[in-house]
């Protein structure tokens, strides 16, 4: 499973980079491969406003259907249009290319280290 260390992560499986006052957001490597082959992700429109742990997303794969949570309180700034056409990115590149949206946050809440997710994850 390959984790980062410099981003952060959420206990639903959800990956912040955070640059700014902007976080981007995406789903894990180990949630990816839990899912399966992502076949649709529906995503918020730009404007959308996100609060901690509420659904902003959904992502459908061969297996089942995921739900994107949000990590961070603030506003969709930024929505990867990518995904629409290929959303088998989510699972080749879910640090890169497979990233979902992008929210203009006031404050980082805290998060878990990518220890700290891979403490989580192994149990």
């Amino acid at each position: 499973m390959s984790l980062p260390a410099d981003l952060k992560y959420t206990s639903e499986h959800e990956w912040v980079a955070v640059d700014g006052d902007v976080a981007r957001i995406g789903i894990t490597d180990y949630a990816a491969d839990k899912l399966g082959d992502v076949v649709f992700v529906d995503l918020p429109k730009v404007g959308t406003a996100a609060a901690v742990g509420r659904v902003v997303g959904e992502i459908e794969s061969t297996k089942s259907v995921g739900e994107l949570y949000a990590p961070v309180d603030g506003e969709v700034v930024e929505v990867n249009d990518a995904l629409s056409d290929d959303p088998s990115l989510v699972n080749s590149d879910p640090y890169g290319a497979g990233w979902m949206i992008a929210v203009r946050f006031s404050e980082l809440p805290a998060l878990l280290t990518a220890d700290e997710y891979a403490a989580l994850t192994a149990e």
